[in-house]
Protein backbone atom coordinates (compact mmCIF):
# COMPACT_ATOMS: atom_id res chain seq x y z
CA UNK A 1 0.00 0.00 0.00
CA UNK A 2 0.80 3.71 -0.73
CA UNK A 3 1.52 5.13 2.58
CA UNK A 4 2.31 8.69 3.34
CA UNK A 5 2.50 11.58 5.45
CA UNK A 6 0.64 14.97 5.08
CA UNK A 7 0.77 17.83 7.50
CA UNK A 8 -2.64 19.55 9.04
CA UNK A 9 -2.92 22.70 7.15
CA UNK A 10 -0.41 23.24 5.03
CA UNK A 11 -1.28 24.42 1.41
CA UNK A 12 -1.14 21.78 -1.17
CA UNK A 13 -1.50 21.66 -4.59
CA UNK A 14 -3.34 19.38 -7.17
CA UNK A 15 -0.09 18.50 -8.53
CA UNK A 16 1.61 17.93 -5.37
CA UNK A 17 -1.00 15.78 -4.09
CA UNK A 18 -1.09 13.62 -7.18
CA UNK A 19 2.70 13.22 -7.03
CA UNK A 20 2.07 12.17 -3.72
CA UNK A 21 -0.40 9.85 -3.72
CA UNK A 22 0.83 8.42 -7.29
CA UNK A 23 -1.97 9.19 -9.17
CA UNK A 24 -2.96 10.76 -12.38
CA UNK A 25 -5.25 14.52 -12.35
CA UNK A 26 -8.34 12.86 -13.13
CA UNK A 27 -8.06 10.24 -10.48
CA UNK A 28 -6.80 13.27 -7.50
CA UNK A 29 -9.32 15.20 -8.59
CA UNK A 30 -12.21 12.50 -7.83
CA UNK A 31 -9.86 11.95 -4.43
CA UNK A 32 -9.86 15.56 -3.48
CA UNK A 33 -13.64 15.31 -3.98
CA UNK A 34 -14.61 12.13 -1.19
CA UNK A 35 -11.94 13.93 1.15
CA UNK A 36 -13.96 17.21 0.94
CA UNK A 37 -17.00 15.52 1.22
CA UNK A 38 -15.86 13.89 4.53
CA UNK A 39 -14.89 17.22 5.73
CA UNK A 40 -11.01 16.04 5.82
CA UNK A 41 -9.46 18.83 3.49
CA UNK A 42 -10.74 22.38 2.32
CA UNK A 43 -10.24 24.79 -0.89
CA UNK A 44 -8.40 27.65 -0.36
CA UNK A 45 -7.59 30.67 -3.05
CA UNK A 46 -4.27 30.06 -4.29
CA UNK A 47 -2.50 33.54 -3.56
CA UNK A 48 1.03 34.44 -1.58
CA UNK A 49 -0.90 35.51 1.15
CA UNK A 50 -2.68 32.13 1.73
CA UNK A 51 0.74 30.09 0.91
CA UNK A 52 2.59 31.80 3.84
CA UNK A 53 -0.20 31.21 6.04
CA UNK A 54 -0.61 28.11 8.85
CA UNK A 55 -3.77 27.92 10.02
CA UNK A 56 -7.34 28.35 8.39
CA UNK A 57 -9.89 31.16 8.83
CA UNK A 58 -13.42 29.68 7.81
CA UNK A 59 -13.69 33.03 5.69
CA UNK A 60 -11.10 31.45 3.73
CA UNK A 61 -12.65 28.65 2.57
CA UNK A 62 -14.57 28.12 -1.11
CA UNK A 63 -17.67 26.67 -1.15
CA UNK A 64 -18.06 26.63 -5.21
CA UNK A 65 -16.80 24.23 -7.01
CA UNK A 66 -13.34 24.58 -6.56
CA UNK A 67 -11.92 21.25 -9.34
CA UNK A 68 -12.38 23.00 -12.36
CA UNK A 69 -8.69 25.12 -12.59
CA UNK A 70 -6.90 23.60 -10.38
CA UNK A 71 -3.93 25.96 -10.54
CA UNK A 72 -6.64 28.45 -8.24
CA UNK A 73 -6.81 26.57 -4.84
CA UNK A 74 -4.89 25.54 -2.46
CA UNK A 75 -5.46 22.13 -0.80
CA UNK A 76 -5.76 22.02 3.39
CA UNK A 77 -6.35 18.86 5.18
CA UNK A 78 -8.08 20.14 8.28
CA UNK A 79 -7.37 16.82 9.95
CA UNK A 80 -5.17 14.86 12.78
CA UNK A 81 -4.95 11.58 12.60
CA UNK A 82 -5.19 8.48 9.96
CA UNK A 83 -7.14 7.79 6.92
CA UNK A 84 -7.33 4.91 4.69
CA UNK A 85 -8.76 5.72 1.63
CA UNK A 86 -8.34 4.64 -1.90
CA UNK A 87 -6.40 1.99 -1.34
CA UNK A 88 -3.66 4.06 0.39
CA UNK A 89 -2.99 5.43 3.91
CA UNK A 90 -2.80 9.84 4.91
CA UNK A 91 -0.94 10.29 8.30
CA UNK A 92 -1.51 13.61 9.21
CA UNK A 93 0.35 15.13 11.44
CA UNK A 94 0.03 18.08 13.64
CA UNK A 95 0.66 21.64 12.42
CA UNK A 96 3.08 22.33 14.58
CA UNK A 97 5.30 19.85 13.70
CA UNK A 98 8.41 21.30 11.88
CA UNK A 99 11.04 18.00 11.41
CA UNK A 100 10.07 15.92 8.64
CA UNK A 101 11.79 13.07 9.30
CA UNK A 102 9.81 9.85 8.71
CA UNK A 103 11.56 8.52 11.83
CA UNK A 104 10.45 11.76 13.52
CA UNK A 105 6.92 11.80 12.28
CA UNK A 106 5.94 8.15 13.03
CA UNK A 107 7.76 8.80 16.41
CA UNK A 108 5.44 12.37 17.21
CA UNK A 109 2.14 11.01 15.19
CA UNK A 110 2.29 7.54 17.35
CA UNK A 111 2.11 9.64 20.30
CA UNK A 112 -0.84 11.91 19.34
CA UNK A 113 -3.04 8.77 18.36
CA UNK A 114 -2.56 7.34 21.74
CA UNK A 115 -3.49 10.88 23.23
CA UNK A 116 -6.55 10.74 20.85
CA UNK A 117 -7.08 7.14 21.84
CA UNK A 118 -7.56 8.14 25.51
CA UNK A 119 -9.33 11.62 24.50
CA UNK A 120 -12.01 9.62 22.87
CA UNK A 121 -12.46 6.70 25.08
CA UNK A 122 -15.47 7.68 26.21
CA UNK A 123 -16.86 9.92 23.00
CA UNK A 124 -15.99 7.80 20.30
CA UNK A 125 -19.21 6.85 18.62
CA UNK A 126 -18.36 3.86 16.42
CA UNK A 127 -21.92 3.33 14.47
CA UNK A 128 -22.79 0.00 13.78
CA UNK A 129 -23.94 -1.40 10.39
CA UNK A 130 -26.87 -3.57 9.61
CA UNK A 131 -29.34 -4.99 7.36
CA UNK A 132 -31.79 -2.29 6.18
CA UNK A 133 -30.17 0.64 7.76
CA UNK A 134 -30.18 2.26 5.02
CA UNK A 135 -28.46 5.50 5.79
CA UNK A 136 -25.62 3.29 8.05
CA UNK A 137 -21.78 4.44 7.81
CA UNK A 138 -18.85 2.18 8.36
CA UNK A 139 -15.08 2.80 9.68
CA UNK A 140 -12.89 -0.38 8.80
CA UNK A 141 -9.88 0.92 10.95
CA UNK A 142 -11.71 2.59 13.96
CA UNK A 143 -13.78 -1.17 13.89
CA UNK A 144 -10.26 -3.03 13.65
CA UNK A 145 -9.21 -0.78 16.29
CA UNK A 146 -11.59 -1.77 18.66
CA UNK A 147 -11.12 -5.66 18.18
CA UNK A 148 -7.73 -5.26 18.53
CA UNK A 149 -7.31 -3.10 21.80
CA UNK A 150 -10.12 -5.24 23.12
CA UNK A 151 -8.37 -8.30 23.18
CA UNK A 152 -5.29 -6.98 24.91
CA UNK A 153 -7.30 -5.78 27.66
CA UNK A 154 -9.65 -8.72 27.85
CA UNK A 155 -8.28 -11.91 26.32
CA UNK A 156 -10.60 -14.12 24.08
CA UNK A 157 -14.20 -14.80 23.67
CA UNK A 158 -15.29 -17.35 25.87
CA UNK A 159 -18.38 -19.35 26.63
CA UNK A 160 -18.37 -21.23 29.77
CA UNK A 161 -19.59 -25.17 30.41
CA UNK A 162 -20.08 -27.15 33.78
CA UNK A 163 -17.67 -30.02 34.40
CA UNK A 164 -18.37 -32.58 36.90
CA UNK A 165 -15.35 -33.59 38.99
CA UNK A 166 -14.36 -35.93 41.21
CA UNK A 167 -13.81 -34.81 44.90
CA UNK A 168 -12.97 -31.59 43.19
CA UNK A 169 -12.98 -28.29 44.72
CA UNK A 170 -16.16 -26.86 43.26
CA UNK A 171 -19.87 -27.24 44.56
CA UNK A 172 -21.01 -30.48 45.49
CA UNK A 173 -23.66 -32.13 43.30
CA UNK A 174 -25.45 -33.91 46.30
CA UNK A 175 -28.07 -35.37 43.92
CA UNK A 176 -25.23 -37.44 41.75
CA UNK A 177 -23.11 -38.12 44.92
CA UNK A 178 -26.10 -39.80 46.76
CA UNK A 179 -27.43 -41.90 43.46
CA UNK A 180 -24.03 -43.12 42.47
CA UNK A 181 -20.95 -42.95 45.02
CA UNK A 182 -20.53 -45.79 47.99
CA UNK A 183 -21.76 -44.79 50.98
CA UNK A 184 -20.15 -46.23 54.53
CA UNK A 185 -22.50 -45.83 57.84
CA UNK A 186 -21.07 -45.50 61.05
CA UNK A 187 -23.22 -44.76 63.75
CA UNK A 188 -26.01 -44.34 61.57
CA UNK A 189 -24.28 -41.69 59.55
CA UNK A 190 -23.17 -41.92 55.92
CA UNK A 191 -19.82 -41.31 55.00
CA UNK A 192 -19.27 -40.84 51.17
CA UNK A 193 -15.50 -42.40 49.51
CA UNK A 194 -15.99 -39.81 46.94
CA UNK A 195 -18.06 -36.25 45.86
CA UNK A 196 -19.40 -35.04 42.87
CA UNK A 197 -18.51 -31.72 42.59
CA UNK A 198 -19.24 -29.13 39.91
CA UNK A 199 -17.23 -26.18 38.45
CA UNK A 200 -16.90 -23.65 35.15
CA UNK A 201 -13.75 -23.89 32.76
CA UNK A 202 -13.70 -22.17 29.69
CA UNK A 203 -14.98 -24.41 26.86
CA UNK A 204 -11.52 -23.85 24.13
CA UNK A 205 -13.51 -25.61 21.62
CA UNK A 206 -16.10 -22.85 21.67
CA UNK A 207 -17.50 -21.68 17.79
CA UNK A 208 -17.26 -18.02 19.11
CA UNK A 209 -14.04 -18.29 20.51
CA UNK A 210 -12.65 -19.88 17.06
CA UNK A 211 -14.16 -17.00 15.20
CA UNK A 212 -12.84 -14.38 17.70
CA UNK A 213 -9.22 -15.93 16.79
CA UNK A 214 -9.88 -15.86 13.29
CA UNK A 215 -11.07 -12.77 13.07
CA UNK A 216 -8.25 -11.29 15.48
CA UNK A 217 -5.51 -12.64 12.63
CA UNK A 218 -6.70 -11.49 9.83
CA UNK A 219 -7.01 -7.87 11.50
CA UNK A 220 -3.84 -7.80 12.29
CA UNK A 221 -2.28 -8.98 9.16
CA UNK A 222 -4.35 -5.50 7.38
CA UNK A 223 -2.87 -3.51 9.96
CA UNK A 224 0.32 -4.85 9.56
CA UNK A 225 0.08 -4.61 5.86
CA UNK A 226 -1.31 -1.09 6.22
CA UNK A 227 2.15 -0.56 8.01
CA UNK A 228 0.18 0.92 10.83
CA UNK A 229 1.18 -1.29 13.51
CA UNK A 230 3.65 0.37 14.80
CA UNK A 231 1.89 3.65 14.59
CA UNK A 232 -1.23 2.45 16.84
CA UNK A 233 1.28 0.46 19.33
CA UNK A 234 -0.29 -2.75 18.80
CA UNK A 235 1.72 -5.85 18.38
CA UNK A 236 1.00 -8.39 15.52
CA UNK A 237 -1.46 -11.21 16.64
CA UNK A 238 -0.95 -14.50 15.43
CA UNK A 239 -3.45 -17.06 16.81
CA UNK A 240 -4.51 -18.94 13.63
CA UNK A 241 -3.83 -19.19 9.80
CA UNK A 242 -7.76 -20.63 9.50
CA UNK A 243 -9.83 -18.07 6.95
CA UNK A 244 -13.03 -17.86 7.68
CA UNK A 245 -14.70 -20.23 5.49
CA UNK A 246 -13.28 -22.71 7.91
CA UNK A 247 -16.36 -21.83 9.86
CA UNK A 248 -18.73 -21.85 6.72
CA UNK A 249 -20.16 -19.53 4.10
CA UNK A 250 -20.62 -15.93 5.09
CA UNK A 251 -24.37 -15.68 5.66
CA UNK A 252 -23.63 -19.26 8.10
CA UNK A 253 -21.56 -17.05 10.51
CA UNK A 254 -23.75 -14.19 10.72
CA UNK A 255 -26.46 -16.41 11.30
CA UNK A 256 -24.17 -17.98 14.42
CA UNK A 257 -23.48 -14.24 15.45
CA UNK A 258 -27.02 -13.03 15.45
CA UNK A 259 -28.23 -16.06 17.90
CA UNK A 260 -25.21 -15.77 19.91
CA UNK A 261 -26.22 -12.11 20.56
CA UNK A 262 -30.12 -13.33 21.49
CA UNK A 263 -28.70 -15.36 24.66
CA UNK A 264 -25.70 -13.44 25.80
CA UNK A 265 -25.98 -10.29 28.11
CA UNK A 266 -22.86 -9.59 28.94
CA UNK A 267 -22.18 -5.77 27.73
CA UNK A 268 -18.32 -6.72 26.65
CA UNK A 269 -19.19 -9.70 24.71
CA UNK A 270 -22.17 -7.87 22.50
CA UNK A 271 -19.53 -5.58 21.47
CA UNK A 272 -17.20 -7.87 20.68
CA UNK A 273 -20.02 -9.84 18.57
CA UNK A 274 -20.96 -6.81 17.30
CA UNK A 275 -18.12 -5.84 16.47
CA UNK A 276 -17.06 -9.06 14.24
CA UNK A 277 -20.57 -8.74 12.49
CA UNK A 278 -20.12 -5.70 11.15
CA UNK A 279 -16.28 -6.55 9.77
CA UNK A 280 -17.24 -9.99 8.43
CA UNK A 281 -20.69 -8.31 6.59
CA UNK A 282 -18.93 -5.67 5.11
CA UNK A 283 -16.21 -8.04 3.50
CA UNK A 284 -13.94 -4.75 2.98
CA UNK A 285 -10.34 -4.60 3.51
CA UNK A 286 -7.94 -1.37 4.76
CA UNK A 287 -6.57 -1.73 1.08
CA UNK A 288 -9.25 -1.85 -0.92
CA UNK A 289 -9.79 1.38 -3.25
CA UNK A 290 -13.73 2.04 -2.08
CA UNK A 291 -12.48 1.68 1.55
CA UNK A 292 -12.64 4.76 3.12
CA UNK A 293 -12.01 4.50 6.92
CA UNK A 294 -10.49 7.84 9.30
CA UNK A 295 -9.45 7.59 12.85
CA UNK A 296 -8.68 10.86 14.45
CA UNK A 297 -10.19 14.48 14.94
CA UNK A 298 -10.96 17.88 13.05
CA UNK A 299 -10.69 19.87 16.07
CA UNK A 300 -7.25 18.67 17.36
CA UNK A 301 -7.56 22.48 19.21
CA UNK A 302 -10.03 20.52 21.75
CA UNK A 303 -7.77 17.41 21.85
CA UNK A 304 -4.89 20.08 22.96
CA UNK A 305 -7.62 22.24 25.77
CA UNK A 306 -8.47 18.93 27.22
CA UNK A 307 -4.60 17.59 27.28
CA UNK A 308 -3.43 21.05 28.52
CA UNK A 309 -6.31 21.21 31.36
CA UNK A 310 -5.23 17.93 32.74
CA UNK A 311 -1.50 18.13 33.09
CA UNK A 312 -1.38 22.17 34.23
CA UNK A 313 -4.01 20.83 37.15
CA UNK A 314 -6.53 22.83 36.27
CA UNK A 315 -9.03 23.80 39.24
CA UNK A 316 -12.13 25.55 37.80
CA UNK A 317 -14.38 22.83 38.60
CA UNK A 318 -12.94 22.50 42.52
CA UNK A 319 -14.75 24.28 45.35
CA UNK A 320 -12.41 26.97 47.05
CA UNK A 321 -12.09 24.72 50.41
CA UNK A 322 -9.57 22.62 48.44
CA UNK A 323 -7.45 25.26 46.79
CA UNK A 324 -5.22 27.19 48.80
CA UNK A 325 -7.72 30.35 48.34
CA UNK A 326 -8.56 31.92 52.03
CA UNK A 327 -11.18 33.72 51.49
CA UNK A 328 -13.96 35.19 53.89
CA UNK A 329 -15.91 36.90 51.11
CA UNK A 330 -16.61 33.45 49.20
CA UNK A 331 -18.25 30.39 50.22
CA UNK A 332 -15.84 27.67 50.60
CA UNK A 333 -18.37 26.03 49.00
CA UNK A 334 -17.87 27.59 46.12
CA UNK A 335 -16.68 26.54 42.40
CA UNK A 336 -13.96 28.51 41.05
CA UNK A 337 -15.78 28.49 37.89
CA UNK A 338 -19.12 29.92 39.88
CA UNK A 339 -17.51 33.10 41.29
CA UNK A 340 -17.60 35.22 37.79
CA UNK A 341 -20.38 36.69 37.66
CA UNK A 342 -23.14 36.55 34.70
CA UNK A 343 -24.46 39.86 32.77
CA UNK A 344 -27.94 40.96 34.18
CA UNK A 345 -30.30 42.49 32.30
CA UNK A 346 -33.13 44.71 33.01
CA UNK A 347 -36.28 45.97 31.83
CA UNK A 348 -39.23 47.43 32.60
CA UNK A 349 -42.61 46.55 31.88
CA UNK A 350 -46.35 47.35 33.76
CA UNK A 351 -45.31 46.06 37.11
CA UNK A 352 -42.14 48.30 37.52
CA UNK A 353 -38.40 47.17 37.02
CA UNK A 354 -37.29 43.98 36.70
CA UNK A 355 -34.15 42.46 36.38
CA UNK A 356 -32.96 38.67 34.63
CA UNK A 357 -29.60 37.00 34.82
CA UNK A 358 -28.04 35.41 31.20
CA UNK A 359 -27.31 32.08 31.18
CA UNK A 360 -23.50 32.21 29.91
CA UNK A 361 -20.58 34.31 31.01
CA UNK A 362 -17.10 34.50 30.55
CA UNK A 363 -15.37 30.78 31.42
CA UNK A 364 -11.30 30.78 31.52
CA UNK A 365 -9.75 27.25 29.79
CA UNK A 366 -7.77 26.81 32.82
CA UNK A 367 -7.15 28.15 36.62
CA UNK A 368 -3.96 26.87 38.37
CA UNK A 369 -3.06 28.35 41.94
CA UNK A 370 0.35 27.18 41.88
CA UNK A 371 2.81 26.87 45.31
CA UNK A 372 5.90 29.17 45.05
CA UNK A 373 8.29 29.42 47.64
CA UNK A 374 6.14 30.87 50.91
CA UNK A 375 3.34 32.37 48.75
CA UNK A 376 1.16 31.32 45.93
CA UNK A 377 0.62 32.57 42.20
CA UNK A 378 -2.74 32.38 40.44
CA UNK A 379 -2.23 31.44 37.15
CA UNK A 380 -4.87 31.85 34.36
CA UNK A 381 -4.35 29.94 31.10
CA UNK A 382 -5.52 29.70 27.54
CA UNK A 383 -4.62 26.67 25.70
CA UNK A 384 -4.45 27.79 22.18
CA UNK A 385 -3.81 25.26 19.05
CA UNK A 386 -1.58 27.98 16.91
CA UNK A 387 1.38 27.84 15.01
CA UNK A 388 2.79 30.94 16.45
CA UNK A 389 5.69 32.95 14.15
CA UNK A 390 7.41 35.65 16.22
CA UNK A 391 10.51 37.56 15.43
CA UNK A 392 11.50 40.49 13.48
CA UNK A 393 10.23 40.13 9.93
CA UNK A 394 7.19 38.53 11.06
CA UNK A 395 3.97 37.71 13.29
CA UNK A 396 1.47 34.88 11.71
CA UNK A 397 -0.40 32.38 13.41
CA UNK A 398 -1.76 34.02 16.50
CA UNK A 399 -5.25 34.49 18.23
CA UNK A 400 -7.57 36.97 17.76
CA UNK A 401 -7.88 40.16 19.57
CA UNK A 402 -11.33 38.23 21.46
CA UNK A 403 -8.72 35.65 22.89
CA UNK A 404 -6.43 38.55 24.00
CA UNK A 405 -9.29 40.92 25.53
CA UNK A 406 -10.97 38.17 27.31
CA UNK A 407 -7.53 36.95 28.94
CA UNK A 408 -7.26 40.08 30.39
CA UNK A 409 -10.94 40.37 31.44
CA UNK A 410 -10.65 36.98 33.44
CA UNK A 411 -8.23 38.30 35.51
CA UNK A 412 -10.87 41.41 36.34
CA UNK A 413 -13.02 38.84 37.13
CA UNK A 414 -11.54 37.11 39.49
CA UNK A 415 -10.10 40.26 40.99
CA UNK A 416 -12.31 40.09 44.27
CA UNK A 417 -11.22 36.81 45.27
CA UNK A 418 -7.67 36.86 44.78
CA UNK A 419 -7.39 40.30 46.50
CA UNK A 420 -9.51 39.00 48.97
CA UNK A 421 -7.09 35.85 49.53
CA UNK A 422 -4.29 37.76 49.83
CA UNK A 423 -2.72 36.32 46.17
CA UNK A 424 0.15 39.15 45.41
CA UNK A 425 0.78 37.38 42.18
CA UNK A 426 -0.84 36.58 39.30
CA UNK A 427 0.44 35.36 35.87
CA UNK A 428 -1.50 35.72 32.31
CA UNK A 429 -0.55 32.82 29.37
CA UNK A 430 -0.98 31.23 26.23
CA UNK A 431 0.00 27.92 25.93
CA UNK A 432 0.91 26.53 22.56
CA UNK A 433 2.44 23.39 21.03
CA UNK A 434 5.97 23.02 20.06
CA UNK A 435 7.83 20.23 18.54
CA UNK A 436 11.39 21.48 20.89
CA UNK A 437 11.70 19.16 23.32
CA UNK A 438 12.51 22.52 25.89
CA UNK A 439 9.82 24.98 26.81
CA UNK A 440 10.09 28.53 24.87
CA UNK A 441 9.51 31.70 26.11
CA UNK A 442 8.56 33.15 22.71
CA UNK A 443 7.33 36.13 24.37
CA UNK A 444 3.80 38.47 25.62
CA UNK A 445 1.26 39.91 24.06
CA UNK A 446 -0.14 43.36 25.88
CA UNK A 447 -2.69 45.73 25.35
CA UNK A 448 -2.17 49.89 26.70
CA UNK A 449 -5.29 50.09 27.80
CA UNK A 450 -5.86 47.22 29.96
CA UNK A 451 -2.19 47.05 30.95
CA UNK A 452 -2.58 50.79 32.94
CA UNK A 453 -5.69 48.67 34.88
CA UNK A 454 -3.15 47.24 36.41
CA UNK A 455 -3.74 44.02 34.43
CA UNK A 456 -1.09 41.47 33.92
CA UNK A 457 0.26 41.29 30.26
CA UNK A 458 -0.39 37.57 28.90
CA UNK A 459 2.72 35.47 28.32
CA UNK A 460 3.55 33.32 25.87
CA UNK A 461 4.78 29.62 26.28
CA UNK A 462 5.65 27.05 23.72
CA UNK A 463 5.15 23.79 25.28
CA UNK A 464 6.99 20.78 24.33
CA UNK A 465 4.03 18.61 22.63
CA UNK A 466 5.58 15.18 23.28
CA UNK A 467 6.38 15.63 27.01
CA UNK A 468 3.32 17.39 27.35
CA UNK A 469 1.43 14.16 25.83
CA UNK A 470 3.37 11.80 28.23
CA UNK A 471 2.38 13.92 31.40
CA UNK A 472 -1.32 13.31 30.11
CA UNK A 473 -0.91 9.75 29.34
CA UNK A 474 0.69 8.97 32.41
CA UNK A 475 -1.72 10.88 34.72
CA UNK A 476 1.03 13.29 35.99
CA UNK A 477 1.05 17.03 36.31
CA UNK A 478 3.36 19.57 34.46
CA UNK A 479 5.59 21.25 37.06
CA UNK A 480 4.09 24.89 36.23
CA UNK A 481 7.18 26.35 37.63
CA UNK A 482 9.32 25.31 34.42
CA UNK A 483 7.31 28.29 32.42
CA UNK A 484 8.93 31.00 34.52
CA UNK A 485 6.16 32.94 34.28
Amino acid sequence: MISVFVKEQKRYTLDELSSLLRCNLEKIRTYVKILKQYGVIKAVKANKIQRDMSDLNEQDIEIENTLDNNSDYYYVFTFVGVISAFGRILKCYPKYVSNDDEKYLTHHLKNVLRVLQKHNSNEQIIKMASDGDAGHSFNLLAVILYLLQDYYESGLYTNEVNVVETNGTGEVLWDKTINNSFVYLNDNRPYYMDLYTKKRVSNNNDYFRKLHEIVLSICSKELLNAQLDELFGIEPIELTEDPLSYLGDTNDILYHIQMELNTQFNTRKQLVLKMMYVYISQESHLNDVETFSIFGTNSFNLVWEKVCASVMNNQLDEPLRSIPLKSNKFPQIKKLKSIIEHPKWSGRDNEGKFEKRAKDTLIPDIISVVEQKDDYIFVIFDAKYYNLKLDRNRLSGYPGIGDVTKQYLYQLAYKDLIADAGIKSIKNCFLMPTDNVDVIKIGQVRMEMLESMDLENIQVRLLPAIEIYEHYLSGKKYDINKLEL
